[in-house]
């Protein structure tokens, strides 16, 4: 007589090929891992080693060159650079600078981008989709190109003082200004939170906007209620993409923004190669990366929230 399989035998059938496929998906996922460890995780250690004084072995050289290098007494290393850096009036000033245009640009983008998907979403029709497709325009515009024609649009001869001039009216010159950082800013960001947003906001089901409707609910309502947090977490994503993208933009700031002050992508550059400070220029470069994981952080969140929305944590 032949016995049916218990549901533990069936368990322990099903569990065994999984279990046989985890050293294969292990090796196959090792490549990718040795290749970020190599290329940054190892010159992350290498750099942080430096702009605490360890100035030894790999970093020699660069320490050798460097001007104003603060070498460590200890094996632990020394702070002597980042108390440096931290007080330092005019690197404080372009922290001070970075952090708003940061804030701002971002506030401006997420504005435009949730505008435009709210408007593709409840109204529709040509002049919607018109928007959302001029919106990615910037996304197939190299950032170059857009940084020097911003600069000769806003620039004392450009486009804009032309046309007011016509009119007996002295426009004001944005080029190399903070405000043509933020419009640049705005410019190179605005693509990817339309894209993401707007997704974020089709995928609601017209359903419940209907029956909000139906249950007397105006737009205002209809977009605090249901829209924003059912579409929190793509937008969240946009904000985080969007801030990580302009603190630690270099482009932009260099060819729009001033001498001074400026914001922390270009400083680095200039300590580095014009002020022979190597090892501030990195103690800034971990500035911004403090800054950057901050934000990320929240991105990490966001994806937890969502993945344990669907049951998957």
């Amino acid at each position: 007589m032949t016995l049916a399989p218990t549901r533990g035998s069936k368990r322990r059938a099903i569990a065994t090929p999984a279990v046989a496929r985890r050293p294969l998906g292990f090796f196959l996922a090792l490549p990718p891992i040795i290749l970020i460890l190599l290329f940054v995780g190892f010159p992350i250690v290498l750099a942080f080693a430096f702009s605490i004084g360890l100035t030894g072995g790999l970093n020699h050289v660069i320490a050798s060159i460097g001007l104003n290098v603060h070498e460590a007494e200890n094996w632990w290393g020394t702070p002597a650079a980042y108390i440096e850096v931290l007080s330092n009036s005019r690197i404080l000033r372009d922290l001070s600078v970075t952090v708003g245009v940061t804030a701002l640009s971002t506030v401006i983008v997420i504005f435009l981008a949730l505008g435009i998907g709210l408007f593709l979403k409840l109204r529709g029709g040509r002049i919607a989709r018109l928007l959302s497709g001029l919106a990615i325009i910037p996304l197939f515009i190299p950032v170059v190109i857009a940084s020097w024609a911003i600069v000769t649009f806003y620039s004392g001869d450009g486009f804009v003082r032309s046309v007011f001039a016509q009119f007996g009216v002295e426009a004001p010159v944005w080029a190399f200004t903070m405000v043509a950082v933020v419009i640049g800013s705005v410019w190179t960001s605005l693509p990817f939170a339309v894209l993401m947003i707007t997704s974020g906001l089709q995928a609601i089901p017209n359903a419940m906007i209907e029956a909000a409707r139906d249950a007397g609910a105006g737009f205002l309502r209809i977009v605090v209620s249901i829209l924003i947090p059912m579409a929190f977490v793509p937008i969240l994503i946009a904000v985080t993409f969007t801030a990580i993208g302009v603190v630690g933009s270099f482009t932009v700031p260099y060819f729009t923004g001033p001498n001074a002050p400026n914001m922390l992508g270009v400083s680095m550059s200039n300590y580095f190669s014009a002020f022979n400070q190597p090892q501030q220029s990195v103690v800034m470069a971990f500035i911004v990366f403090v800054i950057a994981s901050g934000i990320a952080a929240a991105y990490v969140w966001a994806n937890f929230r969502s993945a344990k929305d669907q049951g998957k944590v």
